[in-house]
């Protein structure tokens, strides 16, 4: 079953310039689809493209392996283009289709299906992705480690170039536009065959396309696209008065600017005048979280309702001559910055993250909003932790108002996703900030369509394990709760938390006592008193909340830096035992993860298991246990070490894109480097340096583990650039040598002619589908750290085969010959086309 390299074949420079660009595409295609996800269900299924794109690389690779009939050394050139154009050509077919299928998160067969034929779709053009790059990889026998570095060179590009061409299309343009840099590839491909019918199709579909891109994308700014977003997590998508896009978000503006009328909050207190109007624009990030841009000309007058809103409670108490500083965390469309001119702040820092609603709201609807009337506003495009914890200025009030939520008829599936600004490390950063009677106020759902407010007693109990943390012997001193007006706009309550590092002083209490009782606000818990409906007064004893988090069946343990999943509320306990809570909220997200899970893994049962089988029949197994076992080990292994750190840098970078385009690109290019240097390092006439690679990665992941902690707590102040820097650094030595395994596995393999290489490929590949999914699941009710340390043990197994068969290879003296053309051709062979799933990217699959 090994796979030889063709010595008949020559890679010509159109064969590079095809593999590098048809690599570039698949990754960009893949990040692509990590963008539209987030509007058309959530961001978390970034590990689903992953796990799709995988399951599909490797499916059209054990093809090519199935059917050597198919692709004979005579026909492999013109095989290369028809399958890259196939490939450009379903892209389009593919995301058209996808576009098109309401996605629900459900317990039910319809909605099961959605999830299945969503990954099926999705996967069809990886397939034929995955037959190119598998016999760009296996059927040249020249220069194959140049092809491989063409492969990782143009899917570490694919990364970088993606993230640019966000900032001048929409996603379903940018996806039209990478389907035509596709069929360029297929151009080329066909120009190294020589086929002139080839380079006239594939040369008029990438004009098709490209003029598909362009116009698709103006006629996006006129509302009118070819192929555009129909539904958005289980909604219909409508028209939009502007629809932006960049690599963070898709960024929608509804309303008139012109029209006055009742305006918009979810914490509005029933007592507000009913004459009070203001014009307002409703904004909409991902397609659920909302805020707003209120018309404002500099006149106080025009932001007085915002004295009535639950958000602004904390103003109240620092209202006056002595307030000074305000940090604003998530300036979206300008609210919270207008409440805290509104009760007086001299300064007021805004911290947004996503420059297109900076954009938007300073220079687009800039002659709405006229933020710029108002004095001492600085606004920042920066990650907050990041900024506020650099800053040597203190804050009287920090504010963050409902960050990361989403809209009533949305629900926990988002509960999958990290979140760095709800955790005890984020909050004591917040806490250090403050001024001696400064206040965080934070606000999220009180009551939304659950019958315990499960949110905000998360939120009770991170900030009693702060306070607790920083020495506070009574957190319920420093504590004060409310709940807003019964029915908000979206069918939800609203909560509102204020933590102060030092106790409430009488004067505080109260000024927002009486406040609250003036509009309504219903006391939840302070001081002095408590609401005896929900069990908030366990969760800020003395001691902190650790000993009463059982008050409800949820998980409403303070999130960590490990575990940053504030949404994520579903105990493990209580999912085994299905003894549930009546909270569809908290439990959808364990429904979600289940039917991706079962999707996936069905889908790889399929089409991997099936031909693996096959192959299998055909093969001796007796004796190959500790092969079998290695691939196992390497294949869970790379995907677990690389998704942990992927959950990890969202956290320190501040946002998941930045997490997935720097842990793919450093990896691709290093894991590349390493695969290629394998060559001068292991000898098989030396078995036991087959081991040493192995070893240094396992003390390398051990340093790693150990410095990684405390690197990102040092760096955790810096600008994004550096910590992009810090990232790479960090990643780069353990990715150098995880880019080995795979290359020693074959080599080892190699000592064997009867050796089932696709048999082999094909376990790493099933595995790497099969670790991409239950990486997310270990960290979700685990950690991030049991998702690192399960992909060491991972390498702890593969190591200790790979032990046994160098000591099996020592006791048979067995030999690879080094100058004939056949073994080495197959190796590099093997190698190149096997390391690929580590990558990570169906480019190197």
């Amino acid at each position: 079953m090994s796979t030889a390299a063709a010595p008949g074949l020559r890679a010509r420079p159109a064969t590079y310039a095809g593999l590098f660009v048809l690599t570039l595409t698949t990754l960009a295609y893949e990040i692509v689809l990590t963008r539209i996800f987030s509007v058309t269900m959530w961001y978390h299924f970034a590990f689903v493209a992953i796990s799709v794109a995988l399951f599909g690389t490797t499916a059209g690779a054990l093809l090519v392996h199935q059917r050597p009939q198919w692709f004979t050394e005579e026909r492999v050139k013109g095989q290369m283009w028809r399958y890259a154009l196939a490939y450009s050509l379903f892209i389009v077919v593919a995301i058209s289709t996808q576009l098109s299928i309401n996605f629900r998160v459900e317990a039910n067969a319809g909605a099961m299906a959605a999830v299945f034929w969503t990954c099926v779709i999705i996967a069809i053009p990886f397939v034929c992705a995955g037959v190119v790059v598998c016999l760009a990889l296996t059927k040249f026998g020249d220069k194959v480690n140049r092809l491989y570095a063409a492969d990782l060179i143009g899917a570490g590009l694919g990364c970088l170039l993606l993230v640019l061409a966000f900032n001048y299309f929409d996603g379903p343009s940018l996806v039209i536009l990478v389907a035509a840099v596709a069929a360029i590839g297929a151009f080329l491909f066909a120009v190294d065959a020589k086929e002139l019918k080839g380079m006239v199709l594939a040369g008029g579909v990438t004009v098709l396309l490209l003029l598909g891109a362009f116009g698709n994308d103006a006629l996006h700014a006129r509302n009118k696209p070819f192929v555009k977003i129909l539904y958005t997590k289980e909604e219909k998508d409508t028209k939009h008065r502007d629809d932006t896009w960049n690599a963070f978000s898709r960024v929608t503006v509804d309303g008139d600017p012109a029209a006055f009328g009742h305006p918009f909050g979810n914490g509005l207190s029933d007592t507000m005048p009913e004459d009070m109007e203001a014009r307002q624009l409703s904004m909409l990030i991902d397609s659920t979280a909302g805020t707003v841009m209120t018309g404002y000309d500099g006149d106080p007058d025009q932001t007085d309702f915002l004295r009535y809103d639950i958000s602004n409670l904390a103003y109240w108490a620092q209202e006056g001559p002595d307030f000074d500083r305000a940090a604003i965390i998530g300036v979206g469309g300008g609210r919270d910055v207008l409440s805290a001119a509104e009760f007086g702040a001299d300064h007021i820092d805004g911290i947004e993250i996503n420059d297109n609603i900076l954009d938007l709201v300073t220079d687009t609807y800039g002659d709405f909003t006229n933020l710029d009337e108002i004095e001492g506003l600085e606004l920042h495009n920066d990650e907050a932790r990041s900024y506020i914890t650099r800053t040597s200025d203190e804050f009287d009030t920090i504010q963050i108002s409902l960050i990361d939520t989403w809209a009533a008829t949305s629900a926990g599936a988002f509960a999958l996703s990290e979140n760095s600004l709800y955790t005890t490390d984020a909050w004591n950063t917040f806490l250090d900030k403050l001024s001696g009677d400064g206040i965080l106020s934070v606000s999220r759902w009180f009551r939304h369509e659950n019958p315990e407010p499960l949110e905000m007693l998360r939120t009770t109990a991170l900030a009693s394990q702060v306070l607790t943390d920083r020495g506070v012997e009574n957190p319920r001193d420093h504590i004060l709760i409310y709940e807003g007006p019964p029915e908000g706009p979206v069918g939800a309550t609203v909560g509102t938390i204020m933590v102060s590092q030092e106790p409430f002083t009488q004067d505080q209490l109260a000024t927002v006592g009486d406040i609250a009782e003036d509009m309504e606000f219903s006391p939840v818990l302070g001081p002095d008193f408590a609401n005896d409906e929900f069990p908030f007064a366990p969760l800020v004893e003395p001691g902190g909340p650790g000993p009463n988090l059982d008050v409800v069946k949820a998980d409403i343990s303070p999130p960590t830096d490990d575990k940053p999943f504030f949404f994520q509320m579903a105990d493990m306990g209580n999912v085994i035992r299905q003894d549930l809570p009546a909270n569809k909220q908290v439990f959808r997200s364990v429904v979600v993860l289940a039917s991706l899970a079962v999707a996936v893994l069905l889908l790889a049962a399929v089409c991997i298991g099936g031909p693996l089988f096959q192959i299998g029949r055909r093969t001796r197994h007796k004796g190959r246990t500790p092969q079998y076992l290695y691939f196992c080990g390497i294949g869970l292994g790379f995907l677990m070490v690389e998704i942990s750190q992927l959950m990890r840098l969202s956290t320190f970078l501040g946002h998941p894109t930045y997490a997935l385009t720097v842990v793919l690109f450093t990896v691709l290019i290093f894991s590349g480097i390493g695969s290629m240097l394998v060559d001068r390092i292991i000898k098989i006439d030396k078995p036991m340096s087959l081991l040493i690679p192995l070893l240094v990665l396992l003390g390398v992941a051990l340093v790693f583990g150990l410095v990684t902690p405390e690197l990102i707590e040092q760096f955790a102040d810096r600008t994004t650039p550096t910590r992009i820097a810090v990232s790479v650094g960090l990643l780069a030595p353990m990715a150098f040598f995880m880019g080995m395994p795979f290359s020693i596995g074959m080599r080892m393999a190699s000592t064997d002619e009867d050796s089932p290489t696709a048999f082999l490929w094909g376990i790493n590949g099933a595995m790497s589908v099969v670790a991409s999914v239950f990486a997310t699941v270990i960290a979700l009710f685990f950690g991030i750290i049991w998702t690192f340390v399960a992909g060491i043990l991972a390498y702890i197994l593969a190591t200790a085969s790979m032990y046994v068969l160098v000591k099996r290879l020592r006791g048979t003296g067995a030999e690879v010959s080094t100058n004939g053309a056949e073994p080495v051709e197959e190796e590099a062979t093997d190698d190149a086309e096997d390391d690929a799933p580590e990558a990570l990217t169906p480019a190197t699959n």
